[in-house]
C-alpha cells in the first residue's frame, strides 16, 4: 500500500506543477482502494495541502494577488458548501447492493457522484473539447464558486480552475502560482471540516502514510520545477485517466 500511494503521489505532483491540476484526480482513486471514500478524500486533502504549501516556497511570490481575491474568495465559500455537502452524502444509507463471487458489494451515492466526478474530470485531461475548456474573465466568481465546491466535494478543483484563469493574461510562472495560492486557501477552509465531520483519529492515525505520501509529492513537485519544464506529458496523462475512468467504474459498482 505504501509503495503504491508513494509512487502516486510523486507522478501526480509532478504532473500538476505544470497542469495546474492532477493530484487530487490521481491520488483520490489510489487512497480509495485502501480506505473509505470520504476518508480518501479527507488524506487527499492533506497531501492537496501540505505539498501546495511546498509549492508556495518554490513559485509563491509570483502569484497574482488580485485573481487570489477575485477568484479564491468565492472558491472559499465553494469550498465550504462542497465540504458540508460530503459530509451529509457519506452519512446516507447504501443505495441497493449486489452479489459478486460470493461477495456482496454496497453501492452509495457518495461512491456513484464521486466516480461520475472522477470520470469527467479524467475526460477533461484526454479529451480536446474538454481539454481545452476555457472561459472569459467576467466568469470568475463563478468558476471560483463552481471549482471551490468540487474541491470541498471530491478535491476535483484544479482542472475547472486551469479552465477559468486559463486565459487571464498571466505568465506561466504566475498562473501556476496563482492556483497553488487559491488550492491552499480552499485546502485550508475544508479540511476542518473533514476533521470535525469524519473520524478525525481515523485520519490522525495514518500520520506514517501521510508523511510517506507528502515527501513522494515534495520529490515530484522538485523534479518538476527542475527539469520538466518543456516535457510532453500527453501521453501519461492518457494512460492516467484511462486508469482513473477504471477506478471509477469499480467504485460506482461497489467493487471498491
Amino acid at each position: 500500500m505504501e509503495v503504491i500511494i508513494a509512487l502516486a503521489a510523486f507522478a501526480a505532483s509532478l504532473l500538476t506543477l505544470f497542469s495546474g491540476f492532477g493530484l487530487g484526480t490521481i491520488l483520490t482513486p489510489i487512497f480509495g482502494i485502501f480506505f473509505p471514500l470520504n476518508i480518501a478524500v479527507a488524506l487527499t486533502g492533506i497531501v492537496h495541502l501540505l505539498n501546495n504549501l511546498f509549492k508556495l516556497t518554490l513559485l509563491g511570490k509570483e502569484a497574482s494577488r488580485d485573481l487570489v481575491l477575485r477568484f479564491g474568495i468565492p472558491s472559499v465559500a465553494g469550498g465550504f458548501v462542497g465540504a458540508i455537502a460530503l459530509a451529509a452524502l457519506s452519512q446516507l444509507p447504501t443505495l441497493f447492493t449486489w452479489e459478486c463471487c460470493g461477495k456482496t458489494l454496497e453501492v452509495t451515492l457518495l461512491k456513484l457522484a464521486i466516480s461520475v466526478l472522477m470520470i469527467v474530470f479524467a475526460l477533461m485531461e484526454i479529451l480536446p473539447a474538454l481539454k481545452n475548456l476555457n472561459f472569459t474573465g467576467k466568469h470568475l466568481t463563478l468558476g471560483g464558486l463552481v471549482s471551490g465546491f468540487f474541491g470541498g466535494l471530491s478535491g476535483h478543483q484544479g482542472a475547472l480552475r486551469t479552465a477559468f484563469l486559463v486565459n487571464c493574461g498571466l505568465k506561466k510562472e504566475a498562473f501556476i502560482a496563482t492556483g497553488v495560492v487559491i488550492a491552499c486557501l480552499v485546502d485550508f477552509t475544508r479540511l476542518p471540516i473533514y476533521f470535525t465531520r469524519f473520524s478525525s483519529g481515523e485520519l490522525i492515525n495514518q500520520w506514517p502514510l501521510l508523511l510517506i505520501a507528502t515527501l513522494s509529492a515534495f520529490a515530484g513537485a522538485f523534479l518538476g520545477k527542475r527539469f520538466l519544464k518543456h516535457t510532453t506529458m500527453q501521453t501519461v496523462h492518457k494512460l492516467t485517466a484511462a486508469m482513473i475512468i477504471g477506478i471509477a467504474l469499480l467504485l460506482a459498482t461497489g467493487v471498491l
